[in-house]
């Protein structure tokens, strides 16, 4: 397996699991699957952003409610 996919699996298992509330921009990209710059933008959108210092950080509990709001039925 490659290095690339099985840290995206433990990401995965980190959020859904343990709880990991908060990723970086580009965990966060990698995890939904998007680029970073629309990844960024649905954060920035979503209020979802937080600047520790240097360090921007993502909630990943309001992206979640921010894209479920974006849901088709008829799809």
């Amino acid at each position: 397996m490659k290095k690339r996919t099985r840290d995206l699996e433990s990401l995965r298992t980190m959020v859904r699991s343990d709880g990991k509330k908060f990723l970086r921009l580009d965990e966060g990209a990698a995890l939904y699957s998007i680029g970073l710059n629309t990844f960024r933008d649905i954060a920035r959108d979503a209020g979802a952003i937080y600047r520790v210092k240097r360090i921007v950080l993502v909630n990943t509990e309001l992206i979640d409610e921010f894209l479920e709001t974006f849901h088709e039925e008829d799809f």
